[in-house]
């Protein structure tokens, strides 16, 4: 077999391949047996029917036309191989020319990876926001703490704002009730908007044992979005007490002697939060200033399949939710036609950064072992709210292990990329990345410099 390869365009190529007809006797022999199981000939056995007597019955072409469909996909593989093609995606396949017993002839086109340039890429700068925590964000910390310490106390009085009561509810539709919007026992604070548009409005100022009566709409059931009649019931009103914040709350909700030790504590750990937000601006800053400095075509048929898997994923998204695409534009603030160039403009910046960290990953040689491979699954099912066994069985079926592989391999190129570039803050501080820890605090910067990478056999893809 002989192929050469030319360039269509800087995201396609085309492939021409010569095969000599004797090599395509596997694929002849192939056709020739498998058509001998399905036909019937008098005086041979099934399956034992030979060639030249399928010629005669059923004819050459027939005979033919299988053995190429069979040939083609090993052949374009081998010529793909042997061409050192970066294929993506299907290829489009067309038989230029075929003589029976001399040879076939076919091209192949077929989208593949851009050749990249890649600049010196170390000590690339870029900026992020400072790290601020304001005292609002520590009081509001310290509230939810006093809340999970708190008691519900009952109350002889009419139902206020932020009260904790329990109530019953029955919607119906012109007189008839809504079966599954019936709900006894509920427990509900007021205020908090959890329940139905209007349920605030219509309980405040009722006691318990007391009813009233208010319109709203359904999220979700037959009767979504249709105005119904909802009789709500008060059965119990209580309030929340909540503990002094003092030493003795922080002896008793933490580790530490006093209030102000508790309270720093809590800004510490605000600002590690504050810092792993950083640690991800930074990252979308310098792969962003990245892309600005290097020229990558984006393949139209792979936009087209991310286009399809991103839109896929909002309706899913959007269904689970019980949201219409028109609703989720108008949270949006966006247009129909605005929100598809975001989109595009979205899907080739994947793409792009997707072939950038896929050549940073290949000139650093940078691999996966079994640890990094399984803890990436392990936070997949987390996400997806399975167990590691059954995330990793799904990969398994569905072929998803070189997929999760190509995700880790590109998270370790962006990383090295980061922790080699200078990323400073509005007010011009470093921003330190080589040291940080998952939990936002920093590691000794001896230890990271003598930290040698994992010896383990590297996971294939």
């Amino acid at each position: 077999m002989k192929s050469t390869v030319e360039s269509v365009s800087p995201t396609k190529v085309r492939l021409i391949v010569e095969v000599p007809f004797e090599e395509l006797k596997p694929s002849l022999d192939a056709a020739y047996q498998s058509i001998a199981q399905q036909i019937v000939v008098p005086g041979f056995r099934k399956g034992k029917v030979p060639p030249q007597v399928i010629d005669q019955r059923v004819g050459r072409g027939p005979v033919l036309e299988e053995a190429i469909n069979d040939a083609l996909p090993k052949l374009y593989s081998q010529a793909v191989q042997d061409n050192q093609v970066k294929a993506i995606g299907r290829p489009e396949v067309d038989v230029t020319e075929f003589n029976d017993k001399e040879s076939l002839q076919f091209s192949a086109e077929v989208e593949v990876r851009p050749d990249l340039t890649l600049p010196d890429l170390d000590g690339i700068e870029a900026e992020v926001e400072d790290i601020a925590i304001s005292d609002d964000e520590v009081d509001e910390q310290v509230e939810a703490l006093r809340q999970r310490f708190g008691s519900l106390n009952p109350v002889e009085r009419a139902v206020a704002d932020k009260d904790y009561i329990t109530l019953d509810l029955s919607a119906s539709k012109d007189g008839v009730k809504v079966e599954e919007a019936q709900a006894t026992g509920l427990s509900y604070q007021v205020g908090s908007g959890q329940l139905l548009d209007g349920l605030d409005e219509a309980v405040i100022g009722l006691s318990a044992g007391e009813s009233a009566t208010f319109t709203t709409q359904l999220v979700g059931g037959e009767l979504k979005g249709e105005d119904v009649q909802v009789d709500v019931t008060v059965t119990a009103v209580k309030e929340q007490e909540l503990p002094e914040f003092d030493d003795d709350f922080a002896q008793t909700a933490s580790e530490f002697d006093t209030a102000e030790e508790l309270k720093a504590d809590v800004r510490t750990r605000l600002e590690r939060g504050k810092r792993l937000e950083q640690a991800g601006d930074a990252r979308d800053a310098v792969l962003e200033k990245i892309l600005t400095l290097v020229d990558v075509p984006v393949p139209d048929g792979l936009l087209t399949d991310e286009l399809a898997a991103r839109r896929e994923n909002l309706e899913q998204q959007l269904g689970y939710s019980g949201m219409t695409f028109a609703q989720f534009l108008e949270t949006e603030e966006q247009t129909e036609e605005e929100f598809d160039e975001d989109l595009k403009k979205r899907s080739e910046d994947a793409i792009r950064a997707q072939f950038v960290l896929d050549l940073v990953a290949e000139q650093q040689e940078l691999s996966v072992n079994d640890q990094e491979l399984t803890e990436h699954i392990i936070r997949h099912a987390q996400r997806s709210g399975v167990s590691p066994d059954q995330f990793a069985q799904h990969a398994v079926e569905h072929n998803l292990v070189p997929s999760l592989v190509s995700e880790v391999v590109r998270g370790k190129a962006l990383a090295h990329l980061v922790e080699n570039a200078k990323v400073t803050d509005a007010s011009g501080n470093v921003v330190e990345l080589k040291t940080l820890q998952p939990d936002g605090s920093y590691g000794d910067p001896a230890d990271a410099a003598a930290e040698a990478p994992a010896e383990e056999e590297p996971v294939k893809a």
